[in-house]
């Protein structure tokens, strides 16, 4: 079964290959209009907020357990 799974997933993803050549062009139309920076700057804020919410979460969880252990 973990064979079928595993070839299964290799074609998929062989796939997935094919289907990048139209992304390509996207990507270029981007960068010649400069706006692939904005893209860049957008993902980046989003991961950001996203990496301090999980800080401040973790931050959190460790004053409710040593609150909990005492």
């Amino acid at each position: 079964m973990k064979k079928v799974l595993f070839s299964l997933i290799l074609m998929l993803a062989s796939v997935q290959l094919f289907a990048q050549d139209n992304s390509i062009e996207m990507a270029d139309r981007l960068r010649e209009n400069g706006k692939i920076y904005v893209v860049v700057i957008c993902v980046t804020i989003i991961l950001i907020g996203l990496l301090l919410y999980l800080f401040s979460l973790d931050r959190r969880l460790k004053k409710i357990e040593k609150e909990k252990s005492i």
